[in-house]
């Protein structure tokens, strides 16, 4: 095992995950809900950890208050388990200035003193927003072993999704030759394509068309990332930095071929819960090994009243009355009323039962789902009240659509934290 002294890990979590709108209206894109229970950015978190590597720096931008305190609440060492998770937000400089970060590498640039004063000989920097079961201990592993300056860690893909990520052309030791970022047309990426000795070397089924994509993935030498942050001063690592290093510096790719997702639209979010509750593969949640850590709630189980449920997952805290649920997945201390049917939904569920001033107040100022209502192919956000007989069903298969207190997007309605629907309401 790999002196987990050596790595410090970098977690970028500071973009505004504008295609994620309107989840994060009132959420940085890493503190969004996953599963009913998690964090998005407890994945890259609870993989570093359970790599042994518990030196773990995030850099926070956009709302960056809310994923501060969840990393407060949830991370928590000792000297018996030493380690530290340091969110690190943009400061004043000496005159006064705010220094915002442009990009991923201006990010890191602009802390760079910070990070320096860990002693680690390598970096591993992963984005705050993907979603995959990795020990890193072997990534490292393989960065040694080939000496590289910089190791990308790579998957295969179609050519359907090249267009939107890092394309890496290889040689027979997964030296990266070249290196284009999100490339305008399929046909300068022709002579990037797989072939078949690619995949068996790997011992794996030979697929036409296919490329390797990099992962947003990096393990950089110490000196290597000081170097390259000093002589290029451009902001991003995938559109300028990668491309500098693959031409001036050993670069290599670890080849990964398990789950991994990369939470970018709305679609890939919803796609991602819900593949949880199928068995198909998908981010392995039950792998007690290699936990996913959150925040601890010492909530009850769900109670559940006469609810035919079907291919979901109910999470803690939840009082159900639901007449249906069938595949979807139920949050924390979700409420659901009698006669109400919920399909393919997230249902992000909430961080207390009621507003904290409301407390006295009738039970039906509680947040949840009231009662004979139909709720398909929906996300509700955390805390949100919706009335009795409400239809969300998208009646009349709307692509987009913009409300006050409901949007469509890619045919997914979507609720936002702190909605209010009113009874008999029907979209």
């Amino acid at each position: 095992m790999h002196k987990a002294s050596n790595v410090a890990t970098i977690i970028l979590a500071g973009g505004q995950g504008t295609r994620l709108h309107p989840l994060t209206l009132h959420h940085s894109k890493p503190a969004v809900s996953y599963a009913g229970r998690y964090r998005l950015i407890d994945i890259p978190i609870s993989s570093s950890i359970n790599s042994n590597f518990r030196q773990i720096f995030v850099i926070a931008q956009y709302l960056s208050n809310e994923l501060q305190h969840h990393i407060q609440q949830t991370y928590h060492f000792d000297v018996f388990n030493p380690g530290s998770v340091d969110v690190l937000t943009p400061q004043e400089n000496e005159r006064g200035e705010k220094q915002w970060f442009k990009g991923t590498a201006d990010a890191v640039r602009k802390n760079l003193s910070t990070l320096l004063k860990s002693s680690a000989e390598y970096f591993l920097i992963l984005s705050g927003d993907q979603l995959y079961n990795i020990n890193f201990q072997s990534m490292v592993e393989f960065a040694e072993k080939t000496n590289s300056d910089l190791t990308i860690a790579s998957i295969p893909i179609t050519g359907n999704e090249a267009l939107r990520m890092g394309i890496l052309k290889i040689d027979q030791d997964q030296n990266i030759t070249q290196f284009i970022e999100k490339p305008q047309h399929l046909n300068l990426i022709d002579a990037f394509v797989l072939d078949a000795a690619f995949f068996k070397k790997r011992d794996l089924s030979y697929k036409k068309d296919h490329f390797l994509a990099s992962m947003g993935i990096y393990i950089f030498k110490r000196e290597t990332l000081i170097e390259l942050l000093e002589k290029d001063s451009r902001e991003d690592f995938g559109f300028h930095l990668i491309d500098t290093a693959v031409k001036t510096k050993k670069t290599t790719t670890f080849v990964y071929s398990g789950y991994w997702e990369d939470i970018g639209t709305i679609a890939s979010y919803y796609e991602a819960n819900l593949v949880l509750t199928r068995n198909t593969i998908s981010l392995n949640t039950y792998d007690e090994h290699n936990p996913i850590y959150t925040r601890p709630t010492y909530l009850p189980g769900p109670k559940i009243h006469c609810t035919k449920i079907t291919q979901s997952i109910i999470c803690e805290g939840s009082v159900i009355e639901a007449d249906e649920i069938t595949g979807s997945i139920i949050g924390l201390r979700s409420r659901i009323k009698k006669g109400t049917k919920i399909r393919d939904t997230v249902l992000m569920g909430n961080h207390f039962y009621m507003p904290p001033l409301q407390e006295k107040k009738p039970i039906e100022h509680e947040f949840g789902i009231g009662e004979n209502c139909i709720i398909e192919k929906a996300i509700i956000d955390e805390h949100v009240k919706i009335g009795n007989h409400v239809k969300l069903i998208n009646k009349n298969k709307l692509e987009t659509y913009d409300g006050k207190n409901l949007f469509i997007r890619e045919g997914i309605i979507i609720v936002p934290s702190g909605a209010e629907i009113e009874d008999f309401f029907e979209i």
